[in-house]
């Protein structure tokens, strides 16, 4: 049945129950000889007289009296399922794929949902936690989490968090074995708790700038690990230095149990961006993250 004709057989309902042209015109949003044209083409696309019609009343014939006693559940039932699908647009629902570094899963993207799921309890977020620059097509993700400065051209960048600073950190004990590093370079003679990062193809070498010069620094020390968690067990046990994100470091430096250097190497930079492809049609659901997770500074 095409739309023409659902739309002739809910006119026609409209004036066979209300016994009225005039008011069924009202009712549909139509004029009333506009509304006796559509009966009139239904009428003759049936052969079937449905309507008597005088010049007070309107009334179903016999014919008219059967469709209109099965036709009256039918469209009920299509708006029912009509109003159904509504309801889903008003409550979003289905699973969004998201990789995201540790860091940023722990203070950007869990503080989102923890006020998004139960107020939308429909949809479902399926979180990838890993250090690599994933591919978001080959791993049917929605889209990522990560540095700004890691965000392909080609991608649309939210920007979901503040800018970030790192932090070079070592215990006291630590620190009074050896001298603290003034510069960078220094660092050669430390022992550093270094992280090895499949995406860079290696020991991920730490980065400093100060007055416009960039220094990268290649480390050694004791402990080498794949993830980020553990660097900062290890300088709180006195084993190295460690260079970790500024913000996990705060209630340490206050309690003095670490002790922060190479502060003036460690200018902030651009934080956490939600990416994903340019062509992709945010679903309501998406949208309603992205909102939750957007940095309003």
């Amino acid at each position: 049945m095409s739309q023409t004709d659902l739309n002739d057989l809910q006119a026609f309902r409209a004036v066979a129950t209300e016994r009225s042209f005039t008011r069924a015109a009202a009712q549909l949003g139509v004029s009333p000889s506009a509304l006796s044209q559509t009966l009139r083409g239904l009428e003759a696309r049936l052969g079937l007289r449905l309507l008597t019609r005088t010049t007070r009343s309107v009334a179903p014939t016999e014919a008219g009296e059967r469709l209109l006693e099965t036709l009256g559940p039918a469209l009920d039932e299509i708006e029912a399922t009509l109003g159904a699908l509504s309801e889903f647009r008003d409550k979003p629902s289905g699973t969004i794929r998201i990789t995201a570094a540790e860091h940023a899963a722990d203070t950007v993207l869990w503080p989102a949902l923890e006020r998004l799921l139960p107020v939308y309890p429909d949809i479902r977020v399926e979180v990838h936690v890993d250090n690599t620059l994933a591919d978001l097509v080959a791993g049917r993700f929605d889209a990522g989490i990560r540095i700004g400065e890691l965000v392909g051209k080609d991608m649309v960048a939210v920007r979901i968090g503040p800018d970030l600073r790192m932090g070079v950190v070592g215990a006291p004990a630590y620190l009074a074995r050896r001298p603290p590093p003034r510069t960078p370079q220094d660092l050669t003679e430390h022992a550093c708790i270094n992280l090895r990062l499949p995406t860079h193809g290696g020991i991920h070498a730490w980065e400093f700038e100060k007055d416009g010069r960039e220094v990268r620094v290649h480390v050694e020390g004791p402990l080498v690990f794949n993830v980020a968690p553990p660097l900062l067990r290890g300088a709180l046990a006195g084993l190295g230095l460690a260079c970790v994100f500024e913000d996990q470091v705060g209630a340490y430096l206050a309690e003095g149990r670490l002790v922060r250097v190479l502060a003036d190497w460690c200018p902030p930079f651009p934080g956490y961006h939600l990416y994903y492809p340019s062509r992709r049609q945010p679903t309501p659901a998406f949208a309603l993250l992205v909102d939750a997770l957007r940095f309003r500074g």
